[in-house]
């Protein structure tokens, strides 16, 4: 059995008025909430059971997923009366991390289709390591200039290309339960936990080259429309 905890709990302040009174999760793209095209992900990798860390409008997210039986998955939640950060959530869930050997980690805010699979055998293959991370490369958010050194003549433009140099955290994790001995009570993982666990060599990466992976954080609203156009050419799916 593979269990995944989708970290759903902040205000998404940055996609405001939408989420003033609809969860960053179940903000829409290309028509369909964010959330659910995780759990499709999820389902077609062979996870069975997702457990959502909830806060804010957490009723509606609730309402919305029920038990999960729509999507085929057994679904249930633990919810925080106030925000706690990335960190303080998992910490929150720690009862649930205890009864597990591995754990999927995902924040609720991406739409990818990578094979979370590969950080589970990452971490299986070491015992020294706590955690797995998916990287991506980075995409520019800006038109790149290509230009001669010497005489400074533009040579082209590229838009917004994907810079194979410089990867980045993609969002999705695999943890040992051993990782509630790294968690705080409060604050985010990627502050907290994690730079301690890459001082102490406990923390390794899998790379996802993008394309022929997909992955988009949607922070913004220009995150989501850009989102939707994408899943548009894509018939509206992400597998």
């Amino acid at each position: 059995m593979v269990l995944a905890l989708i970290l759903a709990g902040g205000y998404g302040k940055r996609l405001r008025p939408l989420t003033l009174e609809v969860p960053k999760p179940l903000v829409r793209v290309a028509g369909k909430p964010l959330l659910f095209y995780q759990l499709e992900w999820l389902k077609y990798y062979g996870v069975t059971e997702v457990v959502i860390l909830a806060g804010y409008l957490k009723e509606k997210i609730i309402e919305a997923v029920g038990s999960g039986q729509k999507f085929g998955l057994s679904v249930s939640y633990v919810v925080e009366d106030e925000p706690m950060g990335t960190g303080g959530a998992l910490y929150n869930a720690r009862h649930i991390l205890q009864k597990t050997d591995v754990a999927i980690v995902i924040n609720g805010d991406i739409l990818t289709d990578i094979d979370p699979h590969k950080l589970i055998e990452k971490l299986e293959n070491d015992e020294s390591l706590v955690a797995t991370i998916a990287s991506v490369p980075l995409r520019s958010p800006y038109g790149i200039l290509d230009i001669e050194e010497k005489t400074g003549l533009i040579l082209g433009f590229r838009e917004k290309p994907i810079l194979s140099e410089y990867w980045i955290n993609a969002g999705v994790y695999a943890v040992r339960p051993r990782i509630i001995d790294y968690l705080p009570e409060r604050g985010d993982i990627e502050k907290t936990t994690f730079p301690q666990l890459a001082e102490n060599r406990m923390l390794a990466t899998h790379k996802y080259n993008t394309p022929p992976y997909y992955w988009r954080s949607i922070d913004t609203h220009k995150d989501l429309e850009e989102a939707a156009k994408e899943l548009e050419a894509r018939g509206g799916l992400l597998l």
